[in-house]
């Protein structure tokens, strides 16, 4: 059974910067195309990031773009999310998906249980 736990989510202010990560267990993550999604309070969720198999290929919300970094490390089973120059429109709960699929297309399978990051002025 593949099991997905982030960590990493914290308050921070406008302007700053926090790394989430992902550890994925039951299955060598090298099989899944993976992603961050996020849920903003009161909305529904909505894909961040995304990256390949192999980690070749990443892709961007165009909110997140040019801020956001997605990396994969699978001889260690997990994935990172990098974000820069954070703004209050990126308080949610973030989560790790894992999925098949290849290129732009992720259909995701397993999804964790979230980390929540909150951004003040």
């Amino acid at each position: 059974q593949v099991n997905l736990v982030e960590s990493g989510g914290d308050s921070v202010q406008a302007g700053g910067s926090l790394t989430l990560s992902c550890v994925l267990s039951g299955k060598a993550i090298s099989s899944y195309c993976m992603g961050w999604l996020r849920q903003p309070p009161g909305k529904a969720h909505e894909g961040v990031a995304r990256i390949s198999a192999n980690g070749g290929s990443s892709y961007y919300s165009d909110s997140v773009k040019g801020r956001f970094t997605i990396s994969r490390d699978n001889s260690k089973n997990t994935l990172s999310l990098q974000m820069n120059n954070l703004n209050t429109e990126d308080t949610a709960m973030y989560y790790c998906a894992a999925g098949l699929g290849s290129g732009r297309d992720c259909s995701y399978r397993y999804l964790g249980q979230g980390t929540q990051v909150n951004v003040s002025t």
